[in-house]
C-alpha cells in the first residue's frame, strides 16, 4: 500500500476544486491513485470544513454543506481577500453574499412561530396520534376478524360441514 505526503494529497485536493475542477476519474488517469482513496480524501477535507464540491461545474448545484463551509470559510475575509479566495475557487462574491444570506435566513425563519402556529402545530400533532391510535385499533380488528374467517374455514374443512359462522 503506497503512502503519500500531506503536500501531496493537498496538491490532488486542489485539483479537485475550483477553478481546476477535475474529476476524480481524470486525476486517477494522470497520478495514478486509486479512485476511491482520492474519494476517501475529498471526504477527509470536507469532514475537515473545507469545501470540496462534487460538482465543481456549477457552485449552484453544490450541496448545502459545500456552500455553508465556504461561506465559514469567507467569514473572516476582508473584501481584498474575499476576492481573492473567489477568483481562487471559481465562485462570485455575490453567490457567497446570497448563500450567506439564505443560511442565515434559515436559522432565524426556523425558531419563530406565532402563537397560532404553535397552537395549530399542536392541534395537528394531537390528531395525528388519534388517526394513528384509531388505525391501530382498527388494523387489530381487522387482522382479528381475518384470523376468525381463517379458523372457521379450517373448521369446515375438518368436520365437513358447510355451515358458517357469525361473528359479526
Amino acid at each position: 500500500m503506497a503512502r503519500y505526503s500531506q503536500e501531496f494529497k493537498e496538491k490532488i485536493v486542489q485539483k479537485m476544486m475550483p477553478p481546476n475542477a477535475q474529476s476524480i476519474a481524470q486525476i486517477h488517469r494522470d497520478t495514478g491513485v486509486s479512485e476511491p482513496t482520492l474519494y476517501n480524501w475529498r471526504n477527509q477535507y470536507k469532514n475537515a470544513g473545507r469545501a470540496v464540491p462534487a460538482d465543481p461545474s456549477n457552485p449552484e448545484n453544490w450541496s448545502a454543506e459545500d456552500k455553508l463551509a465556504v461561506v465559514i470559510e469567507t467569514a473572516c475575509l476582508n473584501a481584498q481577500a474575499l476576492s481573492e479566495y473567489c477568483r481562487k475557487k471559481g465562485l462570485y462574491v455575490e453567490q457567497i453574499n446570497r448563500w450567506k444570506e439564505l443560511a442565515l435566513g434559515g436559522y432565524e425563519a426556523r425558531g419563530r412561530l406565532s402563537a397560532n402556529e404553535r397552537r395549530e402545530l399542536k392541534q395537528t400533532k394531537k390528531q395525528k396520534r388519534q388517526i394513528e391510535k384509531e388505525l391501530k385499533r382498527k388494523e387489530k380488528a381487522l387482522a382479528e376478524t381475518a384470523a376468525l374467517l381463517v379458523l372457521s374455514k379450517k373448521c369446515n374443512a375438518i368436520w365437513g360441514e358447510k355451515r358458517t359462522i357469525d361473528f359479526l
